[in-house]
């Protein structure tokens, strides 16, 4: 339970069917350095979720349940599978999907764990998504949310097979504006609470500083494709494949970043064009049936969350890895992000762009 609408309608809906539900909410990190007013130090500088005020609010919304509610110390997972990640991807000349990580190591890994210490059979959580079983192989499945503009199945496509046995998403049938009119009908305060930003733990627009103040990143080149340096930078971590904005560069053209190299601390510019890719290499690749294809198969492919899918072929290779060919090329195929694959309404797997 964060303490938003989606999970509050979720605890609700189980134990209207008569569930023995427990609310389990997740501190990620010292409150009570934030409560100090120290914003800087041991990096508490954080977004607009998992605070002080929605454990509070999850808690509330357990009581007018009549059920439990814990809170449970998550604060050196967080870290060590969220936080150091960010950090290390960003310093890395890549740009990482954090909440991928705190779904699958932290929400469908360490809670599966956590629950069965409370003799729970099932996690369940406010994701726009579902799961069911194959009728033929008995396997179960990902799919899709029913409300397309708010599906959260490409960020779990990290999830097993033994994880999605315990894994129940009870709003992954609604769109979210009947999630809110339920939550309404049930008189839950947090019927009309805004929606949070996907990255909890840093405002939009600071992750460079959130790095800065964990790792020490050199200032490099910009250089066009041939090699011309066109200007200087402070740091290949604020940067992304297809930035354009913020590169401090006069140019007849508009330029986009188009490759980071953080060995040699160079960011490469280009114009548009230079962006597409038809092909990629994705590594530790998912399957989320157990097993990987025996031969490559076809499926629409999605190069970040708010990407459109498109069609491509994907090859299985050794070593957890997989190469996607796109049917078009795609614009702006980013190191660090996700790459997940659909068959129609179900995700197949997906894994994470070399």
């Amino acid at each position: 339970m964060s303490g938003g609408v989606d999970s509050s309608v979720a605890a609700a809906r189980l134990a209207r069917e008569g569930h023995d539900v427990i609310g389990l909410s997740m501190q990620l990190y010292d409150h009570s350095r934030r409560a100090e007013g120290d914003q800087q130090q041991g990096d508490v500088r954080f977004g607009s979720c998992c605070t002080l005020d929605d454990l509070y609010d999850a808690r509330r919304v357990a009581r007018s349940l009549g059920i439990p509610h814990y809170i449970v110390n998550f604060e050196q997972r967080f870290e060590e599978h969220v936080l150091s990640d960010f950090v290390r991807e960003y310093a890395a000349g890549r740009t990482p999907i954090p909440c991928v990580h705190c779904n699958g190591d932290l929400k469908f890994a360490s809670l599966v764990d956590r629950a069965a210490a409370f003799g729970a059979d099932a996690v369940a959580t406010g994701h726009y998504a579902q799961v069911d079983r194959d009728p033929d192989t008995g396997r179960f499945r990902l799919k899709r949310g029913v409300d397309r503009g708010k599906d959260q199945s490409y960020f779990l496509f990290t999830l097993s097979q033994d994880q999605l046995a315990h894994a129940q998403f009870p709003v992954g049938a609604l769109d979210k504006p009947a999630v809110r009119d339920e939550a309404r009908r049930l008189g839950l305060d947090v019927a009309d609470k805004p929606d949070s930003q996907e990255i909890c733990f840093v405002a939009a627009g600071e992750h460079a500083g959130f790095v800065e103040r964990r790792s020490s990143v050199p200032g490099g080149a910009i250089r066009d494709r041939d090699g011309h340096v066109l200007g200087h930078h402070d740091g290949v971590h604020r940067f992304t494949v297809g930035q354009r904005k913020g590169l401090g560069l006069a140019s007849p053209i508009p330029l986009y970043v188009v490759g980071i190299d953080a060995a040699s601390a160079t960011v490469t510019v280009g114009p548009r064009a230079a962006l597409e890719r038809s092909t990629l290499t994705a590594s530790r690749v998912n399957w989320i049936s157990g097993d990987a294809p025996s031969r490559p198969i076809r499926a629409h492919a999605r190069i970040r969350y708010r990407h459109a899918e498109a069609p491509a072929t994907i090859t299985p290779l050794d070593g957890h890895r997989a190469s996607i060919e796109f049917d078009a090329p795609q614009t702006a195929v980013t190191p660090g992000q996700a790459v997940v694959f659909y068959d129609g309404e179900f995700v197949v797997g997906g894994g994470w762009i070399d």
